[in-house]
């Protein structure tokens, strides 16, 4: 049986990346830290001509989903979206292609040994934690201060993209596509692309609109 041919899609941190990934194996890796724009097109077509792949080899689409950079998550959901919704209906390839999300808290930890926790900037001067022990997320993702971060920090371990360069703390590492590739190969839990949706871990808040202003004289049509 032909092993399946994936493309990853890693941008929920500065350091963005994509990958193409097949039988257990990083065929191709591709990064970018971030400018004025990320050059997702030509990424991808950079990473699919190293690995000697074109579009219509692809089987499945994988996207980190956060926590981390909204704005990047959204770019590569909005991606994977779009390339999953071009892949259906006559004249396209046999079957949909699967899309798959692990959080980046799991991608990350997998490239980790050890215990302590990770971190990712949630703006607004606070920080989304999850517990890691032997490669794996322990705990439910939550959001804590920078002060609250950086007292853990004195007392045991503290992993992740921005840590060292906003708040001076703790070890830098950041998740790739090439492990998210990796994780999402062998998970057999594919998800429906419209319902992608980066990590968010705040309460949704809805202000209600005022009401129409009345202006004496004026009947609208």
């Amino acid at each position: 049986m032909t092993p399946s041919v994936l493309l990853a899609l890693e941008f929920s941190t500065d350091r963005r990346s994509v990958a193409v990934v097949s039988g257990g194996m990083v065929l191709a890796e591709r990064g970018q830290e971030t400018g004025r724009s990320t050059r997702v097109f030509s990424l991808i077509a950079d990473v699919l001509k190293a690995a000697g792949k074109v579009p219509g080899d692809l089987d499945a689409l994988a996207v980190g989903l956060g926590p981390g950079s909204y704005t990047g998550i959204r770019l590569a959901i909005s991606v994977a979206q779009g390339w999953r919704l071009a892949t259906e209906g006559p004249g396209t390839r046999p079957g949909p292609l699967r899309v798959i999300a692990p959080s980046s808290f799991a991608v990350l930890a997998a490239s980790l040994d050890g215990s302590g926790w990770l971190a990712a900037d949630a703006q607004k001067e606070e920080w989304a934690i999850a517990s890691l022990a032997n490669g794996m997320v322990t705990s439910a993702a939550r959001l804590i201060s920078g002060a609250e971060l950086r007292g853990l920090a004195t007392r045991v371990r503290v992993v992740g993209p921005e840590v060292v360069t906003r708040l001076g703390i703790g070890e830098a590492a950041f998740p790739s596509a090439g492990q998210l590739g990796l994780i999402a190969e062998k998970s057999s839990e594919p998800v429906a692309a419209e319902s992608l949706a980066p990590v968010y871990l705040r309460a949704a808040a809805f202000v209600k609109a005022s009401p129409p202003r009345v202006i004496p004289g004026f009947t609208p049509d």
